[in-house]
């Protein structure tokens, strides 16, 4: 049984001496929320928040972050624990359902997933539609919107069924609709997927073989992709999460509601972090150059900022990067390529990060951007596939959201206010009079 808020006392607003009484809400965990819902009626004042920072959206019981203590938790189990622990497949049920299936659960969900995994043959010819040096996010937000001209008998958000029947589509063909736009960017044939495999491995598999020859799995790498997908999963309500739940408080039907989270995760600001971090090694290049790169990160007066160092909502370390890091490190040593130049930069750089005093008071720990980005360069994913299989893994987390704004009571359509400063009434002046 899930808990409501609760009401905990009021919060009082004066505004032209006039006293105005506001709910306060209490959750189960995090800051209480003065609820603002009645106040344009009473007060005839709307509140602003840029980036809507301090307000609340929704009320959730999906995913809390404590970005002051680095706590992540995916319906109340740490994120580590659930990278070290379980599965990407057994996530997908526990942000899905609310619970940790049972083993009969499990094996019925994995199956689910599994032989969903094949795209219609026709989708196919979508890809073809193309130019061949199309970003591979271009063909995902592409793609995934036209799944819904595949599957119209998933699109009734107003059926239960037909959403759980769509969030399960969703889940298996991402990993191959992923594949196909990285297999179609670098000119190899497109591989179809195989239901004896797991999830990660499967994806991997749909990469990196070749018709040629065979494809060796490494397990180390299936691992390492697993735990990727994990901590990727759901990060609560930000730009991408939102904008899901803004499209789906529409109406809309979950593939453009997915499609257009996507979008929005392929801003540089948000999900292209990891790339922006792999082009920065690239631009300071040499392990030589690390000391004037440091000097500027320093220098206030210059526009240069290390990339994926310190986070946005993380005020301390980030509790991704502390497995991600582990996993990174694995990967090197198991592909042995410690010795690439860019990797060199990327581990002098994290030294650094972890020791100087600037970066330690500061706390501009190395986030899981950092690691993340260095660990797919090794596996051998160019940068332009970063942001695609965040997208991949965020993909559950999004469904999680959008189901539980479908199924609440309070939802309305999404519509923001704003603090007008432009030209108030005034006449039209024909042409020839100006």
């Amino acid at each position: 049984m899930e808990t409501k808020a609760q009401p905990n006392g009021t919060a009082t607003l004066t505004i032209d001496g006039q006293t105005y009484e506001l709910p306060v809400l209490k959750g189960t965990i995090g800051p209480d929320v003065i609820d603002i819902r009645t106040l344009y009626n009473k007060a005839g004042v709307f509140t602003y928040d840029p980036g809507f920072t301090s307000t609340g959206s929704c009320e959730s019981h999906i995913t809390y972050i404590d970005g002051n203590e680095g706590t992540l938790l995916y319906r109340g189990y740490p994120i580590d624990q659930l990278a070290e622990q379980s599965s990407f497949i057994e996530v997908c049920y526990l942000l899905l359902h609310g619970e940790l299936p049972t083993p009969a659960e499990l094996e019925d969900f994995d199956m689910t997933i599994r032989r969903h995994t094949m795209l219609h043959d026709q989708f196919d010819q979508f890809f073809r539609g193309f130019r061949r040096d199309a970003h591979p996010m271009a063909v995902m937000v592409g793609t995934v919107g036209a799944l819904s001209a595949f599957y119209h008998d998933s699109t009734d958000i107003s059926d239960a069924q037909a959403r759980t029947i769509a969030s399960h589509r969703m889940i298996a063909k991402m990993p191959t609709i992923a594949a196909r736009a990285y297999k179609y960017s670098i000119g190899q044939p497109f591989i179809s997927p195989r239901n004896e495999l797991d999830f990660a491995s499967n994806f991997l598999r749909m990469c990196f073989a070749v018709p040629a020859e065979d494809y060796e799995l490494n397990k180390t790498l299936a691992k390492a992709m697993d735990k990727i997908f994990i901590l990727h999963a759901d990060h609560e309500q930000n730009a991408s999460t939102s904008t899901v739940r803004l499209a789906g408080s529409s109406g809309a039907n979950p593939f453009a509601c997915i499609a257009s989270g996507i979008a929005s995760l392929w801003g540089p600001a948000h999900g292209g972090a990891n790339e922006a971090a792999l082009n920065m090694l690239e631009e300071i290049g040499s392990v030589d150059n690390i000391p004037e790169y440091i000097a500027r990160a320093k220098d206030k007066n210059d526009p240069f900022r290390l990339m994926g160092f310190g986070h946005r909502v993380y005020k301390n370390y980030d509790p991704r990067a502390k497995v991600m890091r582990e996993t990174c490190h694995e990967v090197l040593d198991v592909l042995g390529v410690r010795d690439e130049p860019l990797l060199q930069v990327a581990m002098e750089l994290e030294k650094i990060a972890l020791e100087d005093p600037y970066f330690v008071e500061k706390k501009l720990y190395p986030n899981i951007d950092f690691y993340s980005g260095i660990t797919l360069r090794a596996m051998g994913f160019p940068t332009s596939m970063f942001t695609v299989l965040f997208a991949l893994a965020r993909t559950v987390g999004w469904i999680a959201q959008w189901t539980e704004m479908l199924e609440d009571p309070v939802q309305k359509i999404g519509r923001p206010r704003q603090l007008f400063a432009g030209a108030t009434e005034r006449n039209y002046i024909p042409i020839n009079k100006r």
